[in-house]
């Protein structure tokens, strides 16, 4: 799919490439947090999805549990190196429970989005660029109701047989309060390697710190993946995300599936 020079890109596209000469394998912005450097190509269309996506925060007896159903990215490709992305969960469950407590909230998430645009190209480096846009389509319970954005600026590296990414990210949010704006940073830095013609392992260490002036949260975590090739055009994928501190989701399980067409 990839067709340029640069060999910076995601792991499974590497594994693949002896396996199918004859045909680009995909490359996505999946299966964890960081974004790839490569775009769909001119005219094509893609399709990435979580098949069922959960997430669990202990604390003080209490626990919260959000499960995300068919979260998908429909991706056109505009040029040779840029692309568009439009993102929508269709189902979204927010439960908390504990002593004296059973709430459920549900229903569909909000609409995200993205334009990506790579601006560098080199025999051992790229960066793109990826600004967004978060439509508030939310339920009521599972967003702010306001718009948002950002962007985000992946570099790849290739190395011997792996690559590493990282993927600074710079958001303007709304305040808790409901009163202004204000700024988070996010950063990752993500080595996925291939071991086998099909099968690529990802390792990623990821922070985000948002400066809400009601109070300034950071949050960590440790995520792995799995990415297979199951033909050039489609990947199957699963990882688990886990937080290193406590304002970080304990725990986040996924599993999906990328196709191009």
């Amino acid at each position: 799919m990839r067709k340029f020079a640069f060999l910076v890109i995601t792991a499974s596209t590497l594994a693949a490439t002896a396996a199918w000469a004859d045909e680009a394998p995909i490359c996505t912005d999946r299966p964890t947090k960081a974004n790839s450097t490569c775009s769909v190509p001119k005219g094509a269309w893609q399709v990435e999805a979580d098949g069922v996506n959960w997430t669990q925060v202990k604390a003080g007896g209490i626990k919260a549990e959000t499960t995300a159903v068919a979260a998908t990215t429909l991706k056109y490709g505009l040029t040779d190196t840029s692309d568009l992305q439009i993102s929508w969960t269709p189902y979204l469950q927010a439960r908390v429970k504990g002593p004296g407590v059973d709430d459920k909230t549900d229903g569909v998430g909000d609409v995200w989005i993205r334009y990506k645009t790579r601006v560098h190209s080199g025999d051992k480096v790229s960066v793109a660029l990826l600004p967004y846009v978060k439509i508030p389509t939310a339920a009521k319970g599972l967003g702010n109701d306001e718009v948002e954005g950002g962007v985000a600026v992946p570099i790849s590296i290739a190395l011997d047989g792996a690559t590493l990414t990282f993927g600074p990210q710079v958001d303007v949010l709304l305040d808790a309060d409901g009163d202004g704006r204000h700024a988070a940073v996010t950063n990752v830095v993500n080595l996925a390697r291939p071991v086998t013609d099909k099968l690529s392992l990802i390792g990623e260490l990821w922070t985000s710190t948002n400066f809400d002036p009601a109070d300034t949260v950071t949050q960590v975590s440790a995520d792995v993946a799995a990415a297979y090739l199951v033909a050039p055009t489609l990947q199957l994928d699963a990882g688990a995300n886990f937080g290193l501190n406590r304002d970080t989701p304990d725990a986040q399980l996924y599993v999906g599936v990328s196709k191009r067409f």
